[in-house]
């Protein structure tokens, strides 16, 4: 049995801890860590899984950022505990704080990853958006969470203000 939170403030040592854990040393150097720099997360959708025990078995985390002016979802980092790997976490946060942003109202969300894993979740190649370098292209995916709010969408990867 698993329990659903909204991440706080008193969580943010333990999921950095998981963060790390999870992640090659290094990971706050990475192109997306620039876009997030100084912003706030969007709260609503950083959420911790936590077991009956409340030990943290995994989290997510959103950022807003902009494309063309548009406002965006930048989904992550998300993490599952080593131990809790192939027990479908990842998947039930991706799923659970999708239908959450859907709810609020965002339109569209970006992520850098593996194609093969998140397109089963129904993220695709942006050809036409560009990450800051050095990301590969071939990472930066798309999901549209209202029809068509990836269409016209193009140029680069923005910090939100």
């Amino acid at each position: 049995m698993y329990r659903l939170e909204e991440e706080t403030e008193a969580d943010w040592w333990e999921v950095e801890a998981l963060y790390d854990l999870c992640f090659a040393p290094g990971r706050t150097a990475l192109s997306s860590y620039r876009l997030r720099d100084g912003v706030r997360p969007v709260a609503e959708l950083c959420l911790v899984l936590r077991d009956e025990g409340g030990t943290l078995a995994a989290v997510i985390r959103y950022w807003p950022v902009r494309v063309a002016g548009k406002p965006v979802l930048l989904l992550g980092p998300i993490a599952v505990h080593p131990t809790r790997q192939g027990e479908g976490l990842g998947g039930l946060l991706m799923l659970e704080s999708l239908s959450e942003a859907r709810r609020l109202g965002w339109e569209r969300v970006l992520l850098v990853g593996d194609a093969p894993y998140y397109g089963r979740f129904g993220f695709a190649r942006l050809d036409a958006v560009v990450m800051p370098p050095p990301t590969n292209p071939d990472r930066v995916l798309g999901l549209a969470l209202q029809p068509g709010a990836w269409d016209g969408v193009r140029g680069e990867v923005e910090k939100a203000a």
